[in-house]
């Protein structure tokens, strides 16, 4: 599954990859590592407004939920909604058809289990470019307060080979929009059989990946570094992906 993110994309050059300007950009701030369970604001680009790019929180909470105890119990199973069961979820399955949106990012982390242990990898396009997502949201209004919450899940499909070999034994991974699809994604005329189709496994060949240390794995680190994504060699790391 999808958890661990890096957003570290300095605001003009997200505007300028994603054709959008953020809603509120001085709250907006790049981050090397961002975790879904520290429930973080993330920049996402909602379909009913594509020329903007607006900050919602990682984990959603379903329009239809009772009280405050029952959001804060979804939001932590939320993080990510898999493709083959998007359209079938009660959480997910009026979002997915009309409240579609992009994630922006630089690359995501994952743990590969080798022989009982748990190695780090960092996943990235070739072209080290950010990439969308694609993600669902979805608006709650407090009960109480009347204040409105705006969440979001990344949706997770069936590995390709190579985060195969990475996500294993589970071998998932984010569903990545290729560039020419992102549009698609937030046309709001797209039929479930089309969306669908969009959610298949991104090419290996537009990809990268490499073992990192296990800095990221150190809760009283400051984890939002560079040298959180340096390459890191693990014992019979070498060699994978050549």
């Amino acid at each position: 599954m999808c958890f661990t993110i890096n957003i570290n994309i300095v605001r003009e050059e997200m505007e300028r990859r994603f054709g959008a300007t953020f809603a509120e950009p001085r709250r907006y701030e790049p981050a090397y590592y961002q975790n879904a369970f520290s429930l973080p604001e993330l920049p996402v680009i909602p379909m009913h407004d594509r020329e903007h790019i607006h900050l919602y929180r990682w984990g959603l909470i379903p329009f239809w939920t009772r009280d405050e105890e029952a959001a804060a119990r979804l939001r932590t199973a939320t993080f990510n909604a898999r493709a083959e069961t998007v359209t079938q979820k009660p959480a997910f399955r009026e979002p997915v058809k009309k409240k579609r949106c992009l994630v922006p990012v630089r690359g995501f982390y994952e743990w590969q289990d080798r022989n009982g242990r748990k190695i780090p990898w960092y996943i990235y396009m070739k072209d080290h470019r950010p990439f969308a997502l694609a993600g669902i949201f979805d608006t709650w209004i407090h009960p109480v307060t009347g204040e409105e919450s705006h969440t979001f899940s990344i949706i997770t499909t069936r590995a390709n080979p190579m985060m195969e070999k990475i996500h294993h034994p589970k071998h998932r991974m984010p569903a990545i929009l290729p560039e020419d699809a992102e549009n698609t994604w937030l046309d709001t005329s797209l039929s479930v059989e089309e969306l669908k189709e969009l959610l298949q496994p991104f090419p290996e060949t537009g990809m990268q990946a490499h073992t990192i240390s296990g800095l990221i794995n150190r809760r009283d680190a400051d984890r939002n570094v560079p040298e959180i994504i340096k390459p890191c060699s693990w014992e019979e790391g070498r060699g994978l992906f050549g």
